[in-house]
């Protein structure tokens, strides 16, 4: 049972926590009918997510037993047979596409579930290979959480929100790639071959730039003027994570935030700041 979970990557599941963006910034998160909604909303794609990665897995299971850090998943290491994971890989997407059906979701928000699912298997299946395609698919992955997040409880996603969202993103998966060549080499990804630090080094620093930019506009323009007293810990939450960027860090965001309890907690500060400023400060 611990290789399955292992499989399914569940700590991955904290990049899906995007999907509540859009009811905690409509100050609807107290509606209990709507969060009850978006909650069964995110287990749904936590069970996707979860089917494209083991989807990824076999598809690279000969490649993963020659890297270093991947030969030790599930199926690489032979813990996982291919047709379990496979098996198992259908009943997950299964379970996710019925959640949404008795969850009584839009049409609009199966469109973003599957086109996430859809995506994410060519990315697998070759797109990944190509130079700033694999960096550009990595950012819409993000930005389908947002968006699903909003169809969900039919609200509009603020244009500023969006550009921080697209640009952190991009900001993400450049710094993957950038570690990923200065801690283990150019080989063990084939597109890495057609990067070099210097370029990535450059473009992500902008990307993190205009991050801070675009958030400080939205929240300059939002309802709630409170909000750009976030902006502080915000950049310093950035700061943070930068800072274990340029550590012993492979660049993965999640390996990056769940093991610095430092940057976990200016997480959870902001998240307290960010909801007393929009639902007890009147």
């Amino acid at each position: 049972m611990k290789n399955y979970l292992k499989l399914m990557r569940p700590k991955h599941y904290i990049k899906n926590l995007l999907i509540f963006f859009p009811i905690i910034f409509s100050t609807n998160l107290l509606n209990i009918n709507l969060f009850i909604k978006v909650f069964a909303s995110f287990m749904a794609f936590n069970l996707a997510s979860s089917f494209v990665y083991i989807i990824n897995d076999i598809k690279d299971k000969e490649k993963d037993k020659l890297h270093n850090i991947k030969k030790n998943r599930p199926i690489a290491s032979g813990k996982v047979s291919v047709k379990k994971a496979f098996v198992l890989a259908i009943f997950l997407l299964i379970i996710s596409l019925l959640i949404l059906y008795f969850t009584k979701v839009n049409i609009e928000s199966y469109v973003y579930l599957i086109l996430y699912i859809i995506i994410n298997i060519l990315y697998s299946l070759g797109l990944k290979n190509i130079a700033l395609l694999d960096v550009m698919i990595l950012a819409l992955g993000f930005l389908i959480r947002l968006l699903y997040g909003a169809s969900i409880i039919n609200v509009e996603v603020s244009p500023w929100l969006y550009l921080t969202i697209m640009s952190f993103s991009f900001y993400l998966g450049l710094g993957k790639r950038r570690n990923e060549i200065i801690k283990i080499g150019k080989e063990t990804r084939g597109v890495l071959k057609y990067y070099n630090e210097e370029f990535l080094d450059k473009n992500m620093y902008m990307c993190l730039s205009i991050s801070i930019v675009f958030y400080a506009l939205w929240t300059a323009f939002s309802d709630n003027y409170l909000l750009i007293w976030t902006v502080p810990l915000f950049i310093l939450i950035l700061m943070k994570y930068s800072l274990n960027i340029e550590k012993d860090s492979l660049g993965d965001p999640v390996d990056v935030v769940l093991n610095d309890k430092i940057l976990i907690g200016l997480i959870l500060v902001y998240g307290i700041l960010l909801f007393s400023l929009i639902y007890l400060v009147k």
